[in-house]
């Protein structure tokens, strides 16, 4: 067998030659079989090497006999489908090309073919069908009757098939079988016609039916069956001689109807039971003869078949015959040594188990191999049930025998690997025994206690497997001695040397036959360890020294070996027993720094792979021992290797940030340390070798940050975060350079995907997840990124950066709870929105383009947060924003901040104020619904807080807003939102005041009037006064549609406020119901302040040179507005509501004296009745002071009196 299989396999344990198989080579002398199978080998090998130079007469093409026994095959499954229904068989061999389409191929099919089954044929002939006709007429025309007499034609008609019993279906055969005796015997004149003949032959199988069946009592005589006949031949007589001798021929041989082919055993008896012993075992001797009789028969009708012989020349044969063969030989050589002592017969036993293996192995026959390598496996005694104490010398050979097949065939095993790796596992359990090592000894650490608890003395479970539960921790030395020189050849040098030479040889497997190897190695170690008190690491070991062994190999087969290891790996290091997931850890990392020393080139993935199992136990491993161990081995890595350590790193960052969640503070602290290193210290070296995991390194920080247990160390992570943004922007060309699995992203954008973008986004999770005082260091680190490094920035990355930025603000439109919320707004809302502004105004140039809208946007959703710190920000920050770019602003940008404005006023206006009605009236219902449409919750705390200076004496003179107790909960909440929308309103019409006018400056101007009132000096003119005024608001850069889209929003909030104010029956139900103070509620701020800003718009534009074409419509603004203000100041009964407008009364005429003569005159004539009106009130001096200097001043332009010393003035305009 080694002579003609050398071109077809290979020994993984030679190396010189590697066709030829010498065992006394293999073994290296360490592990013999016994002399008489090597000798036996010898002599079957030579006579294979005789008998294949017989010359053959024929060449044989085992391509050819393949093909031959496929058709084979799918004729007998289509003759298997015809005798059960012929239909689906004559169509199955149709479509399988086996039978041609034509009713005469099938006709000749019917007639060559002998096993199928007649019945059936008589069917299929005799089918009313057109078809089935077709086919009838052809195969009866395939049939030739000439010279025959008539019935030994019949009989020859009838051999082929069986007679249907249906009455129509013998009619049509018959019929045509007439039909075609005459045909084949024109020359006759017997018969008249075809209907003599097929009348004939209707009566004769009547006769024979009659004459032979045992059904019919009174048989019918010859002149009956004469007398039946007559006058069938044309209305005359057939002979009677001729009728006579066929009926005398039929009385002596009847026509035989063919029978099934089918072998069928007949039992005598049909009765429920058998009455004795005697009768059943007699019954059961007839049965068991009858069978005898159909195998016999079976056998002679085969053994008689006539088919050419050919003598094989090529080895392929090898497989069919050893694919029927191998069952009984397996048989024969199980039952050989089973039941048999004899040395001898046990090694030729062995022998031909072996040597059917290799067979199977060459041939690739996965199922033979398997059953003929787990009988050997079971006649180890080392797997079966039976105890290890009946081990004899035949078990030893059997133990050398898998052995040497596990060194020969190693490449050929596959899934047979499982049987030999449990025995070897077993033997090793042996070998304890046979050299008498105590079982504590096994595996470590004995649970004796858990063990007595369950009723077995401590590590008895171990032992199950050899059938020795009832021996281990049995007083009976004697016994102990016994089992132990039982098995003590298992421990002998040769044996143990030959088991560690199939591990040591793992090495010169090829790729395949390794990773079947390891994955039964691990499923044999996977058994050892689920014992729960006992579990053994004996193949775990062996796992770990074959990873040794093999790791050299070419990397495409270590990794597919890894695969397997590793996933092993996962489980062994989540085991429940502490000291095996040590071992299995401590092993990895042995394992590992072996294979970190070999480093790792560019963009492969071997270190990430390999070290996954890290990984996976710190996730899923929850026992504290473990997971720092863990920690310990990826330190130490980092430590020893970070030089060679490239997509590893992935891993490593991965294990702390599992480390990092935790509530163990040395965990935590000793990742957090490493973590540390290797930001500061490693990156610093080996940064291009890490750039791939750049990423996960920022997100482990981050989640350090956002262990809330630890807040020193989530001060300390964001420290570090701060420091990877000054590598990024140190090191940007290794960023551009470093190519993986980003290929599609352009070059210089991988410094914002690889670098920037991972900082910034994990800030922005950090302020999302954190406490407040964390995310506010999160926050301000965040800014001082964008701050010091957003000039090396692109647009397109400020357009991700913001999306990330705005992230704060969503963060806020969830549902949350209503403290934290308030927090939030307060507090980290705040901040960024003043931060954000900052970075705009620092960048404005890339930035205007893209994002001015979404901050506006944002800005709009601050302003109608129900929160006043939050709305005050928002208008604080819109106002920063403006002042300082606004110089920097296109037309367009203006028009877009002027619609941001106008949509803030429309937004926040109070309106409900006018349409609220108290519980009980009307309109409850309906308002009801809008107030809660409208308004959002808010805290309590709100309701409470102070409002500040521009907004406290709005609502109140000099108290807070509180809710009355009787007050519904829902007017409260409507209150609070009306009060902070009022807010807003004076906090916009003070913003647009700044914006123009640059801040500070129109209180200044309110100040200057009123001392010059004092002093009596309103002479300068407002050109003069106008070119006095540092001109630093943004006045200049708007244009007058921008004002008048400005100057409506403002007296659209005037205009309100008045109407409020004028509302006393309004204001009067809204204190009753607690909208209060010590008085009614009033919009009197808001009133004046938003009217005084529109006359120091419309002044201004007045004046303006550039603006000279528009005056005239200015003017006539400006002088609608100051009568319809002047006119109202007149109507107003309130002292306090008069008290309010002195101000705007002084800023009124201040400005309207220092027109010049020309744009004076109109104005006087319409405010000369308004002014002698407010003559008749109470005014403040610096009022009355105005006034007489207006009166006086009309008086000149008029001339209607010149006052002496005082100078006329001459109209400038």
């Amino acid at each position: 067998m080694v002579e003609w299989s050398k071109d077809m396999y290979v020994n993984p344990n030679l190396q010189a030659n590697l066709g030829q198989e010498h065992p006394s080579d293999c073994e290296g002398g360490e592990l013999k079989l016994p002399e008489q199978t090597a000798g036996r080998r010898d002599s079957i090998s030579s006579l294979d090497s005789s008998y294949s130079s017989v010359p053959v007469s024929q060449a044989d093409h085992p391509e050819q006999y393949e093909v031959i026994k496929q058709q084979k095959e799918i004729i007998e499954h289509g003759i298997e489908l015809f005798n059960k229904k012929p239909k689906r068989g004559v169509q199955y061999l149709q479509d399988q090309g086996m039978l041609g389409s034509t009713a005469e191929d099938i006709a000749q099919f019917l007639h060559q073919e002998d096993r199928l089954d007649t019945t059936q044929v008589g069917e299929f002939l005799g089918e009313n069908n057109k078809f089935n006709k077709e086919v009838m007429y052809c195969y009866v025309d395939q049939l030739d009757f000439c010279g025959r007499d008539f019935v030994s034609a019949l009989r020859t008609f009838l051999e082929g098939f069986r007679l249907p019993g249906e009455a129509q279906k013998i009619d049509r055969l018959m019929e045509k079988f007439a039909a075609r005796y005459l045909e084949c015997n024109q020359g006759q004149t017997s018969f008249a016609s075809a209907d003599t003949a097929y009348v004939l032959a209707y009566s004769i199988i009547m006769l024979t039916t009659d004459l032979h069946s045992p059904q019919v009592k009174n048989k019918m005589t010859k002149e009956q069956y004469i007398k039946m006949n007559r006058g069938i031949n044309d209305s005359k007589d057939l002979p009677e001689e001729y009728l006579s001798s066929i009926y005398d021929e039929i009385a002596g041989k009847k026509i035989a109807m063919k029978e099934s082919k089918e072998f069928s055993i007949t039992p005598k008896s049909t009765k429920q039971s058998v009455a004795s012993e005697k009768q059943r075992r007699l019954l059961y001797n007839m049965e068991m003869e009858q069978m005898a009789k159909t195998a016999k028969a079976l056998m002679e009708a085969v053994s008689h078949a006539q088919a050419p012989f050919f003598s094989a020349t090529h080895l392929e044969h090898v497989r069919p015959m050893f694919k029927l063969a191998w069952t009984p030989l397996l048989a024969a050589f199980s039952v050989g040594l089973q039941d048999c002592d004899d040395p001898d017969v046990a090694s030729l036993c062995l022998e031909g188990i072996r040597c059917a293996i290799r067979i199977a192995c060459i041939f690739s026959m996965q199922l033979e191999r398997d059953a003929y390598v787990q009988a050997l496996a079971r006649f180890t005694l080392l797997t079966a049930s039976s105890s290890i104490t009946e081990m004899k010398q035949k078990n030893i050979d059997t133990i050398k025998t898998l052995i040497t097949v596990a060194h020969t065939d190693g490449n050929y095993l596959g899934n047979s690997w499982h049987e030999i790796l449990r025995c070897i596992s077993q033997l090793e359990l042996a070998q304890l025994i046979g050299t008498g090592v105590k079982t504590r000894y096994i595996s470590g650490v004995v649970r004796d206690r858990e063990a007595s608890i369950r009723g077995l003395p401590p590590g008895t479970e171990e032992f199950m497997p050899l059938g020795l539960g009832n021996l281990v921790g049995s007083q009976d030395k004697r016994q102990m001695a016994h089992i132990q020189e039982s098995v003590g050849e298992t421990s002998s040098q040769s044996v143990v040397v030959a088991v560690d030479r199939i591990f040591t040889g793992s090495t010169r497997l090829d790729g395949n036959a390794i990773v079947d190897f390891v994955r039964w190695l691990c499923a044999v170690s996977m058994d050892e360890l689920a014992s729960a008190h006992q579990p053994r690491m004996f193949s775990l070991q062996k796992i770990v020294e074959i990873s040794y062994y093999n790791m050299n190999r070419i990397r495409l087969q270590w990794s597919r070996i890894w695969q397997v290891i590793g996933d092993h790996f996962n489980k062994v290091g989540c085991n429940s027993n502490e000291d095996v997931a040590i071992f299995a850890v401590d092993s990895l990392r042995q394992l590992s720094m072996k294979f970190l020393e070999k480093g790792e080139l560019a963009n492969f993935r071997f270190q990430k792979d390999f070290l996954r199992p890290f990984e996976h136990i710190m996730k899923k491993n929850r026992s504290p021992t473990i997971r720092d161990m863990v920690i310990r081995c990826v330190a130490q890595m980092v430590n020893s290797q970070a030089a060679n350590i490239r997509s590893g790193w992935k891993n490593i960052f991965s294990v702390f940030h599992q480390a990092a969640a935790d509530h163990d503070e040395t965990i935590v602290e000793l990742a957090f340390q490493t973590t540390g290193h290797i930001v500061v210290n490693t990156f610093k070296e080996h940064f291009a070798a890490a750039i791939d995991s750049f990423q996960d390194a920022v997100k482990c920080l981050s989640e350090f940050v956002c262990n809330a247990a630890f807040p020193d160390t989530s001060m300390e992570a964001i420290r570090l975060i701060r420091h990877c943004a000054k590598y990024v922007s140190e090191r940007p060309q290794a960023l551009r350079e470093y190519t993986s699995d980003d290929m599609n992203v352009a070059p210089g954008d991988r410094v914002w995907v690889r670098g920037w973008f991972p900082i910034l986004f994990e800030l922005s999770c950090i302020i999302n997840r954190c406490k407040l005082d964390v995310r506010t260091r999160g926050l301000t680190v965040m800014f001082e990124i964008m701050k010091s490094y957003g000039h090396t920035f692109e647009k397109h990355w400020w357009h991700d950066l913001f999306r990330i930025v705005f992230r704060i603000f969503d963060n806020m439109k969830l549902p949350e709870q209503q403290t934290e919320k308030t927090e939030w707004m307060t507090t980290t809302c705040n901040h960024a929105l003043y931060a954000i502004c900052d970075v705009f105004t620092q960048f404005y140039e890339p930035l205007s383009e893209i994002l001015l809208e979404d901050i506006f946007t944002q800005l709009q959703w601050c302003v109608k947060q129900d929160n006043e710190q939050l709305a005050r920000s928002g208008t604080n920050c819109l106002e920063n924003l403006v002042i300082l770019n606004g110089e920097k602003f296109s037309p367009e940008v203006w028009n877009v901040t002027c619609s941001c404005m106008l949509e803030i006023f429309q937004n926040t206006s109070p309106h409900v104020l006018l349409t609220w009605r108290p519980a009980g009236q009307d309109e409850e219902a309906a308002d009801g619904k809008h107030f809660d449409a409208d308004f959002d919750s808010q805290s309590q705390s709100s309701y409470d807080r102070a409002l500040s200076e521009r907004g406290h004496s709005q609502m109140s003179s000099d108290d807070t807003w509180k809710g009355r107790s009787n007050a519904r909960v829902s007017d409260q909440r409507l209150f609070a939102g009306l009060l902070i929308k009022c807010v807003v309103q004076l906090e916009l019409i003070q913003t647009v005041d700044n914006i123009v006018f640059f801040p500070a400056t129109s209180k200044k101007e309110d100040a200057e009037n009123m001392a010059a009132a004092q002093r009596d000096a309103l002479e300068e003119s407002e050109a003069d006064w106008e070119d006095s005024r540092p001109d630093q608001g943004m006045y200049r850069h708007m244009t007058s549609a921008h004002l008048f889209k400005l100057l409506d929003c403002l007296l659209e909030s005037h205009n309100f406020a008045k109407d409020f104010n004028s509302n006393n029956e309004q204001r009067t139900a809204l204190w009753r119901a607690g909208f209060k103070g010590k008085s009614k509620p009033n919009l009197l701020k808001q009133e004046t302040s938003s009217l005084a800003c529109s006359l120091r718009i419309l002044f201004k534009m007045y004046s303006d040179l550039k603006l000279q074409d528009s005056w005239p419509d200015i003017q006539t603004r400006l002088l609608l507005v100051c009568t319809e203000a002047l006119s109202y100041f007149i109507s107003l009964t309130s002292e306090s509501h008069r008290e309010a407008w002195n101000s705007l009364l002084m800023l009124l005429l201040t400005r309207t004296l220092r027109l010049p003569d020309g744009k004076f005159k109109p104005h006087a004539s319409c405010y000369y009745p308004h002014l002698c009106e407010m003559m008749q009130f109470d005014l403040i001096p610096e009022l009355r002071a105005v006034l007489r200097r207006f009166f006086l001043r009309i008086g000149s332009v008029f001339q209607i009196a010149a006052p002496e010393g005082a100078p006329t003035r001459t109209p400038s305009s």
